[in-house]
């Protein structure tokens, strides 16, 4: 096993190259995203006086740094903080995030949590950055939300004596096998993690072989797939099932919604809608892109197989009656509409590897089906469908089939949604442990 002092070197030597050849996809990213420039200086440390002045209101006695880089990492980190504050009368909370829409996210959090949460944006990993922010800071704890262990932040806490967790831990079968590569160089930088919170009890023999002690892993479920936290207020489902009114989807209509799709499975999932309506011919279609910048492009596909759209961000937007398909492209809002759908199918999982998340979709007591390609959630599949809970199909053609099964048997789309919710019973709890071993 490598020293950390050599860790740190090597990781250093390969920083800049590394950052350089990401500055040109992360700027268009940063834009697509309605980035803003000025943000990129709370990046190296640099706060305006407003950031300095709601930091330094914060709680002193108690006061948590907690990294989450987007979405769905902000999702975890908002159960989470919720359950924090609740718990801990006298904790103040900084939470940063890596992209635009994450720390849109996280801004929510913090007006709701006036005084008590701050949203900034997460410091590029440079030697020295790490160290300056803690120190402007000032956590007791630095905790990391999944699998953001940055090497210089780690190392800066240490030094300084700021404990580092690691909750809501995981290691999707890429990342293990990327490790795995460098295992003599990982190891000394987990090694520098005080806790890490594991999903599975499969993890924690996982990272042992990273060498991280055993009595610093501690299993406490997900915080991701936990029911408490994830219940959507009536108002809100009220105020999409108003919007979907004012679209043209009347209440009575069955619903398919294709949640966080890629590239390329907007059309593909429409074909599939098309292929549906000769049997259901009521049936409406609600698509929400992993990433809304791509709503032109999704639209220019759909408009090629006869289908024009309406968009959530235009206001007085109409779907035709012909193709009622309503395209979601506004952001945190994923969690309401699956409230409102019949079968919820998801994303990332046919024309690209890894899945998206099908928590929300069976706490939402909703049919969830998914396509061949689900290997970030790995247990979460394997638990559901063995409790009945989704169902995977291999392709396109296999959806259509799967689906339309479903939606001339609502009995059966039934019993498949309830053996879903009452699948992740198993994380149930995960929110409340998670918070009682970062407040131990």
């Amino acid at each position: 096993m490598a020293s950390k002092a050599l860790s740190l070197t090597l990781y250093n030597l390969a920083l800049p190259l590394g950052l350089v050849c990401m500055l040109p996809g992360a700027i268009v990213k940063m834009r697509r995203r309605n980035g803003r420039w000025r943000d990129l200086v709370q990046r190296i440390g640099c706060f305006d006086e407003d950031t300095k002045k709601a930091i330094n209101a914060l709680p002193q006695r108690e006061r948590f740094w907690v990294h989450a880089v987007s979405v769905g990492e902000v999702g975890v980190a908002k159960k989470l903080i919720t359950r924090l504050l609740k718990t801990h009368a006298d904790l103040g909370i900084v939470l940063s995030t890596t992209t635009p829409t994450g720390h849109a996210l996280a801004a929510e959090l913090a007006a709701q949590h006036s005084g008590r949460v701050v949203a900034i944006f997460s410091p590029v990993d440079l030697p020295g950055v790490g160290r300056l922010m803690l120190e402007r800071i000032q956590p007791t704890q630095l905790v990391l939300v999944e699998a953001e262990v940055w090497p210089n932040l780690t190392s800066a806490a240490e030094r300084l004596g700021i404990p580092v967790s690691l909750v809501n831990a995981r290691l999707s079968p890429r990342s293990e096998r990327r490790y795995r590569k460098f295992r003599r160089f990982v190891g000394p930088i987990f090694g520098m993690l005080k806790q890490i919170l594991v999903q599975e009890e499969d993890d924690i023999a996982r990272w042992e072989s990273f060498g991280v002690e055993r009595d610093r892993i501690h299993l406490t479920g997900s915080i991701k797939y936990d029911p408490e936290g994830a219940s959507v207020p009536a108002a809100k489902i009220d105020e999409l099932r108003n919007v979907l009114a004012q679209t043209g989807i009347a209440p009575t209509q069955p619903i398919l919604l294709a949640a966080s799709t890629h590239a390329g499975e907007e059309i593909e999932f429409a074909r599939v809608f098309q292929h549906l309506r000769e049997k259901i011919r009521d049936l409406a279609l609600l698509i929400v892109p992993r990433h809304v910048e791509r709503r032109a492009e999704i639209t220019a596909a759909l408009k090629t197989i006869g289908i024009s759209p309406a968009l959530r961000s235009i206001s007085g937007s109409r779907v035709d009656s012909a193709a009622p398909v309503f395209v979601i492209d506004t952001t945190g809002e994923l969690a309401a509409w699956q409230h409102l759908a019949t079968l919820v199918v998801v994303g990332k999982s046919f024309l690209a590897e890894g899945g998206q998340n099908p928590a929300e979709a069976a706490l939402a007591q909703k049919p969830v089906l998914f396509g061949p390609h689900m290997e970030n959630f790995t247990p979460l599949v394997d638990l559901l469908l063995k409790r009945k809970g989704a169902q995977q199909v291999a392709d396109f053609d296999e959806l259509t089939s799967a689906c339309l099964a479903l939606l001339q048997d609502p009995s059966k789309a039934a019993h498949m949604a309830q053996a879903g919710h009452q699948a992740l019973k198993a994380h149930e709890g995960a929110t409340q442990r998670s918070a009682a071993r970062l407040l131990s």
